[in-house]
This record gives C-alpha cells, sequence and structure tokens, in this order.
C-alpha cells in the first residue's frame, strides 16, 4: 500500500445497523458515538450507490473501488454472523467481499473472515487506498493494531 498524504479526502463512512448484536461490544455503534460513522436503517437514494461490504458479493473490493467510494462512500452491513445469509436478499449494485482476513477484535480473535464492522471497514479503507482514515478507525480500539499488524497492512 502507497503511504497517504495528511490531506487525504474523508469518505463517506456508514453502517447499514440491522440491531442483530450486543451493544456493548458493538464496533459500529462505538463509532458513530465517536462521530467516524452514520447509522442507518435502510440503504435508499444516492447511498445505493455506495460501496457496499457483502461478505457474499462476488466481487472482492479492490483499488479501482475509491472512485465509487469518492463519490458515494462506503457502507458497512452490522448484523450477526448467524444471520449472514439474510444478506443475500439485499440486491446491492456495489456489494463487494473483502479477501480472507484475520479477526482481532474480542469476539472473534484469530478466525478468518468474521470481522467486526471495524475491522471490515478498515480494511476496505486499506484496499482502496484510504490509511490514514482506516488507522483513525483502528485506533479506536486497544485490538486495532493488531489487526493491521496480523493482517499485513
Amino acid at each position: 500500500m502507497t503511504k497517504q498524504s495528511s490531506k487525504e479526502s474523508i469518505p463517506k463512512l456508514v453502517c447499514l445497523h440491522l440491531n442483530q448484536c450486543d451493544r456493548k461490544k458493538c464496533t459500529a455503534l462505538k463509532l458513530k458515538k465517536l462521530g467516524v460513522l452514520e447509522i442507518v436503517s435502510d440503504i435508499k437514494g444516492k447511498s445505493r450507490n455506495s460501496v457496499i461490504l457483502n461478505p457474499l458479493s462476488n466481487i472482492t473490493i479492490n483499488i479501482s473501488d475509491r472512485a465509487i467510494i469518492e463519490k458515494y462512500g462506503l457502507i458497512v452491513v452490522d448484523c450477526s454472523w448467524k444471520k449472514i445469509f439474510n444478506l443475500k436478499n439485499l440486491n446491492l449494485r456495489n456489494g463487494r467481499k473483502l479477501p480472507s482476513l484475520i479477526a482481532s477484535n474480542p469476539v472473534n480473535y484469530g478466525k478468518w473472515e468474521k470481522l467486526s464492522s471495524a475491522e471490515a471497514l478498515a480494511a476496505a479503507l486499506y484496499i482502496t487506498n484510504y490509511g490514514e482514515h482506516a488507522d483513525l478507525i483502528l485506533s479506536k480500539f486497544s485490538w486495532g493494531a493488531e489487526f493491521k499488524r496480523i493482517n499485513k497492512f
């Protein structure tokens, strides 16, 4: 990944929050409280054009998705891993999955692909060359540096 300048544009970050998690452990709710992202209960309007992180997508996020993120933003879906297959019913034009990564959050530490919303957002931001913003997100969690280290960002 290329080193970012300190004047990197800040993408719009949104979380489609499906209220299926333990609110005390929810990384998306913490990021909202810190003013890092917006929480929504539905994807509508221009948001439908955003890159939407969906582990069931057939397309892996890559650097070319940066143009979409710059224009429309990045959405992470926060739902229970036990109900993840309900996402197959969402019609997401710009749905993207992440490459295989290892979680460092306390709930799923060491598990492949069971990322928290914060980890998923940070990974997507690193991949699309928004490294400073990804670092900011991970800095809000005691395990954030470990996520970056074990996944070699």
